[in-house]
């Protein structure tokens, strides 16, 4: 009975094994299909045009191959990338710009939209934390309306251009970067509008760029500008407006007083009663009457 007994678990544990074994084999045979697809050789900056030496075709499973995915080298020789990409990723239609596009920053511009590039120094351009990627307010210190060109006293320094992105740094679009650089000049992704406004701004006055938060499309609150007198507390109180009843007399227009007519004045006629005597007297003649 014991040995009986013995022989019935060793048989459970040896079919256990084999259905262990078995159903291994068919999970690996399910997740184990593997095609090719063709990934960076090398690291891709953005705008970079694909040369036959930067691509690789590798194994991947079929079962998480990325949609776009191309499964021939060819047909990706002479596309662009419009996002930085590093070794082994996939080159995927949703990073690559249009058939045709030619390299370089033109490649990254979305439709519709212009690229301009400002001059800058250290202070204008954030201490070099305005890095391809990031968002930028423009602002404009110029003098206001009457006042003279270097005239302090009518100064203004007011934000132009809201949430505007940084295309690229100088000669670099990288987007991964983080580390700040200095450089003198800052490419800005622009509607046609915007830079004819930052093209009249850079004309009119100095600009300053202000960095904002990435995640933050909310814009401010329209302001009229920050002048000296208002930084100084020295702005003029606005002036009372008078009454209604005051500008509508005062913008009645005034009538012309026109002349009054002379009253003829008619000479009284000699009363019926009264006698009248023709007086010579030398060479004049009058008459008297009484």
């Amino acid at each position: 009975m014991r040995s009986r007994g013995l022989l019935m678990l060793f048989i459970a544990f040896i079919a256990g094994l084999a259905a262990v074994f078995l159903a291994t084999r068919w999970m690996q045979g399910q997740g184990g299909s593997e095609g090719r697809i063709a990934v960076a050789n090398t690291d891709i900056e953005l705008g970079g045009r694909i040369s036959p030496e930067m691509i690789r075709m590798a194994d991947w499973p079929m079962g998480s191959v990325p949609a776009g995915a191309y499964n021939e080298a060819a047909k990706l020789e002479g596309r662009v990338v419009t996002v930085s990409m590093q070794r082994g990723e996939p080159l995927i239609e949703g990073r690559l710009a249009p058939i045709g596009t030619k390299g370089g920053l033109s490649a990254v511009v979305p439709q519709g939209k212009r690229a301009m590039t400002v001059r800058v120094n250290d202070v204008v351009g954030v201490a070099g934390f305005a890095l391809p990627g990031t968002y930028v307010d423009v602002m404009v210190n110029t003098q206001d309306e009457g006042g003279q060109r270097n005239d302090r006293d009518h100064s203004i320094s007011k934000i132009v251009l809201e949430r505007i992105l940084v295309l690229a740094v100088a000669q670099e679009a990288d987007r991964d970067s983080t580390k700040p650089k200095v450089v003198n000049a800052v490419t800005l992704e622009l509607t046609p509008r915007d830079a004819e406004m930052l093209d009249l701004a850079r004309s009119v006055g100095t600009l300053s760029l202000v960095l904002r938060n990435q995640t933050d499309p909310k814009a401010v609150d329209v302001t009229n500008g920050a002048t000296k007198a208002e930084l100084l507390g020295l702005a003029k109180p606005e002036p009372v407006k008078p009454a209604a009843s005051a500008v509508t007399a005062a913008a009645a227009p005034k009538r012309r007083a026109e002349p009054r007519a002379a009253t003829p004045v008619l000479a009284a006629a000699p009363a019926a009663s009264r006698n009248c005597v023709e007086v010579i007297r030398g060479l004049s003649k009058v008459t008297e009457c009484f």
